[in-house]
This record gives structure tokens, C-alpha cells and sequence, in this order.
């Protein structure tokens, strides 16, 4: 019998796509003038908010600005750790005003933001659990960033290289399932070079292993909060491989802002006290 599972309440930021839009490529899931169903995309949006309060979880907003239309993914945004804010850096010129929008949120409510001066993209390539920081690198937050991180927080950064430009960020290759004593993730190994799949297999040897099927649905940008994830519907193997392992599969579908190559996790800002 897999373990009884016990949530953790959380607190995320998200970012209302008002203004959501594919206006430029950044990334390969991205052609420029794709025609995006706004309508759908909030309705979808909405929904992921609706599944987060109905499990316990607070959820703040950041009011969306216009003309940047990759604001709704909040995650690229910041890493908050202990109530300590480290600021993004965005690779594409594009996304960088971003930043200070979501700067004034983090200040207007009370914390101080550290301006990285390295690419780095918050949340997308920067992942805690257990006692470390996970780092992603090869194509959007650089290396030296890594450091930064450290020196922030004070926690060991585990650099990790990403070599398919599908999985750009890596909270598209990887999500955490538990950040305590059994801290555990769940992750795509081709997403990384052969060093890093080694290190994670070092670091996580219990982690649950997807199927390319899986990360190219976006099931690898998930969001746990111990017990329950948040899943893309189309993640059908790993949703059940989750089942097995005694997680509660929450499906939801963001099928329009991976248009953009986003999905729940994009989305999704983590304010960790």
C-alpha cells in the first residue's frame, strides 16, 4: 500500500492573463501570430485558482500590465525562501520589463527584492527541496547565477544542464513531489546532460520518471503541495505512476498557454515564509 500522503497549505502569485498573447518566439513551443483564445486561457486560469483554493492554498495576484503578455507565468518571476526575495533577470529583452512589475508587488508588500545581475528566471530554472536549491542552465538562467543563489540564501545550489530546447526551464523537465525529510521530485532524465542525470539519480533515488509522452504534455510542470498535484490531464501515465506512489492527481487543463510554452507551474509563484 503506497503512504498516506499529508498536504502542505501554501501561498502562490499568479499574474491574470489579461493580456495574454504569442507576439514573439523565445522558445520552440512559440510562433510568432499564433492565435490565442484569450477567453479560453482566462477560463482555464481560473480554473487552476479555483483548484488551489478549494485545496487550502492562498493565492495573492499581481495586477497584469499591458504589453507584456508573458506576465501571466509568474513562476520566471522571483525565488522566495524564508521570506527573502531574489529578483529575475530575464534572458529575452521582451520579458524584462516583468521584473519590475513584479518588484513593486513583492516591495508593496512588504519584502525586499535582490536584483540578480546575472540572466537568471526565477522559479523556471530555480527549484528548492530538501536542502538544496536545484539550478537549471543551458538556455535561459546562466551559470553564474547559480552562485548568486547561494550566496543569497545561504543554501547549496545543485547546477543542473538542460540540452533539449523543448524543456528550456527546468520546471518543464522537473517538479518537486515532497521538500521535507522525504524530499522526492519527479522528473524527465533526456531533458539533461548524462552528468546531471547522474547527479539526480545520486540526490533522488525514489524519484518518479516520466515519459517523453509525459513531459512533452507538460506533466513535468506540476505543482505538489505533498499530497495532491496539479496536473496536466494529457500527463495520463504519469498522473498514474503519481497514483501509485500515493499522490491524489488534481488534472487541469492549461492547454492554451502552452501555446507559449507554459503550463501550471508557469503560472504559479511560490512565497515560501
Amino acid at each position: 500500500m503506497p503512504m498516506s500522503r499529508v498536504p502542505r497549505s501554501r501561498r502562490f502569485l499568479v499574474c491574470e492573463p489579461r493580456h495574454f498573447a504569442v507576439q514573439y518566439a523565445i522558445n520552440p513551443w512559440m510562433h510568432e501570430d499564433t492565435h490565442v483564445d484569450v477567453d479560453l486561457a482566462r477560463d482555464q486560469w481560473a480554473e487552476l485558482i479555483r483548484a488551489y483554493r478549494a485545496h487550502g492554498h492562498t493565492v495573492d495576484s499581481v495586477e497584469p500590465v499591458a504589453d507584456l503578455p508573458d506576465m501571466v507565468f509568474a513562476a520566471n518571476s522571483a525565488l522566495v525562501m524564508a521570506g527573502r526575495v531574489f529578483g529575475s533577470y530575464f534572458h529575452a529583452p521582451q520579458r524584462r520589463p516583468e521584473s519590475n512589475a513584479y518588484e513593486t508587488w513583492f516591495k508593496n508588500a512588504g519584502f525586499d527584492v535582490y536584483r540578480p545581475e546575472s540572466v537568471c528566471e526565477g522559479e523556471g530554472d530555480l527549484v528548492p527541496v530538501g536542502r538544496y536549491v536545484l539550478a537549471g542552465t543551458g538556455f535561459r538562467t546562466a551559470r553564474a547565477a547559480h552562485h548568486e543563489v547561494q550566496e543569497f540564501f545561504g543554501v547549496p545550489t545543485v547546477s543542473l544542464q538542460l540540452v533539449d530546447p523543448r524543456f528550456y526551464h527546468l520546471d518543464t523537465a522537473l517538479f518537486v513531489l515532497d521538500e521535507g525529510a522525504e524530499a522526492n521530485i519527479a522528473y524527465y532524465p533526456q531533458a539533461f546532460s548524462a552528468g546531471s542525470r547522474e547527479v539526480l539519480r545520486r540526490l533522488f533515488p525514489d524519484a518518479v520518471v516520466a515519459t517523453s509522452q509525459d513531459a512533452l504534455a507538460f506533466g513535468l510542470n506540476s505543482v505538489s503541495d505533498g499530497r495532491h498535484v496539479f496536473i496536466s490531464p494529457r500527463a495520463e501515465a504519469l498522473a498514474g505512476e503519481l497514483a501509485r506512489h500515493g499522490y491524489v492527481p488534481v488534472p487541469v487543463d492549461l492547454s492554451e498557454f502552452q501555446k507559449a510554452g507554459g503550463g501550471i507551474k508557469c503560472c504559479t509563484q511560490e512565497i515560501r515564509s
